[in-house]
């Protein structure tokens, strides 16, 4: 045989939706550890437990409790609204000495329990044999109390305890004694701050002459504008005749439809804690800069561009020129861009999740002394293209011949010039190869400059960007990853 189902509503309602946030901010307390005050964080876990209990109860359930006085027709109205036979109705006063209730959907034990309901004053509303009617009072929990008048000892110390856990009170009157004094000056005078979860059934309308009913309603009402309940509603019914029966159900399935007080309540519970811990986070996570964008404003503080160009201009050059080497940068320049990765690592961050974050972070000068070992170590490139030098040679070389053979047909010239016109064409051919040796020879040189300029430059502050990564990146990451999980958790 199956478990029986103690939840009124689907798994995914409201309370399943509460029950995880709970548990996102006990993670995120967990996950936190040290870095939110013990006082404050213990305060957190015992307000999530109380929450937790609160949501065992069930708070997708709608409570609605029948309250009244002696002789008022509660049970007799208790058991007009759920179609059956179950309330104690009879003439020896008072009626109802214990509270009974009638559940819709479920057994709803443990709410049942906290409400101190006898296991012998339940029922539970069963649909199967009415079709679909129930369906609309899915998750009501409808209370019978004890006549709040009695003089019965703890009978209306039980209502006053249960009253802050109820989400709809009806307040049942008789036309003979809606003017109670106990009913007003105890309980409706002091539910003020109810009103919106509180309507009047005057009962026994049977009892009343057409002509006297509306009489008594305007009496009600004018008791109830006296009492500062002025919204309160009024409804007429009589529980014997099955009068006005079937808007009172459809007034309690609309109030089912909304969220019950004990969710509103969780709800309310649960976004106090997180509230009160979120000072102890930032207000958004930080966002480093990027080790390559970092690596880049190191380079160009060490001046590495400029050797960049160097390197591209003395390999562009016929002519020997020599390389600017790298210089070591100013410490303050280097602690400058420190500062300021760092100011960004930790925006917005209470004092102790910055400490966390910046405990093991290079120190400013043993991070200087790391840039300036990966500028040192970054070797510089030859200065010279031999494949470029070599072409421009050989264009060197055919250009002399061509001059050798200008000079020769000059001499032949007046002995032959058929001989002195070959050698001057043959000349002209030599020309244009020397200038096509000379002009692949720069472009070579050129290319060659600006690859291994480019080469040098990335090399370089990819040698910084590991120092970036290593001594600024690597340290915080873990923390800050730690903040943006308390975060996630508690906002």
């Amino acid at each position: 045989m199956s478990d029986e189902v103690e939840t009124a509503r689907p798994v995914d309602g409201v309370g399943t939706e509460i029950g995880r946030r709970v548990e996102e901010i006990a993670a995120a307390l967990d996950a936190a550890g040290s870095l939110i005050p013990a006082e404050d964080a213990a305060r957190a876990r015992t307000d999530l437990r109380r929450v937790a209990r609160r949501l065992e109860l069930g708070v997708d359930y709608t409570v609605v409790a029948l309250v009244g006085g002696t002789g008022s027709g509660k049970s007799s109205l208790f058991n007009a609204v759920s179609h059956l036979e179950f309330a104690d109705v009879g003439v020896i006063r008072p009626t109802t000495a214990r509270a009974a209730a009638c559940v819709w959907g479920s057994k709803a034990s443990a709410l049942l329990d906290f409400l101190h309901v006898a296991p012998d004053r339940r029922i539970q509303r069963e649909s199967a044999l009415d079709g679909d009617s129930e369906d609309d009072l899915a998750g009501l929990v409808l209370l019978d109390l004890p006549d709040h008048d009695s003089v019965e000892s703890g009978h209306a110390q039980q209502v006053q305890r249960l009253l802050p856990l109820i989400d709809l009170l009806v307040w049942v009157v008789d036309p003979q004694k809606y003017a109670d004094n106990v009913l007003h000056e105890e309980y409706l005078r002091a539910l003020t701050d109810r009103h919106e979860a509180m309507i009047v059934v005057i009962n026994q309308i049977d009892r009343l002459p057409d002509a006297a009913r509306e009489r008594v309603r305007a009496d009600v009402h004018r008791l109830l504008v006296d009492d500062g309940l002025a919204d309160v509603r009024i409804e007429m019914v009589s529980a014997r005749e099955g009068t006005g029966i079937e808007r009172v159900r459809t007034l309690l399935a609309g109030v089912i439809s909304g969220e019950s007080v004990a969710a509103r309540t969780a709800r309310d519970e649960t976004a106090a804690i997180s509230r009160r811990l979120a000072v102890h986070i930032g207000s958004q996570d930080p966002e480093p800069m990027s080790a390559q964008e970092t690596a880049e404003q190191l380079a160009i503080a060490s001046g590495v561009p400029s050797v960049a160009e160097s390197v591209r201009t003395a390999v562009s050059s016929a002519r020997p020129v020599a390389l600017a080497p790298v210089q070591e940068p100013a410490s303050s320049r280097i602690q400058a861009i420190r500062d300021r990765w760092i100011s960004r690592a930790t925006m917005g961050l209470p004092e102790p999740w910055t400490a966390e974050v910046l405990a093991d972070v290079t120190t400013a000068d043993e991070f200087g002394r790391r840039v300036w070992q990966a500028l040192s170590n970054s070797a510089l490139p030859s200065p010279r293209d031999r494949a470029a030098a070599t072409l421009r040679l050989l264009g060197l070389v055919i250009g002399g011949m061509a001059i050798a053979l200008v000079i020769a047909a000059g001499a032949v010239a007046s002995a032959s010039g058929v001989v002195a016109a070959s050698m001057a064409g043959a000349a002209l051919a030599q020309v244009f190869v020397c200038i096509a040796f000379l002009v692949v020879a720069r472009r070579k040189r050129r290319t060659t400059g600006h690859q291994r300029a480019e080469d040098y430059l990335r090399r370089t502050t990819g040698a910084l960007r590991a120092v970036v990564e290593s001594d600024l990146v690597a340290p915080t990451t873990a923390p800050l990853q730690r903040h943006a999980v308390v975060r996630r958790g508690l906002l």
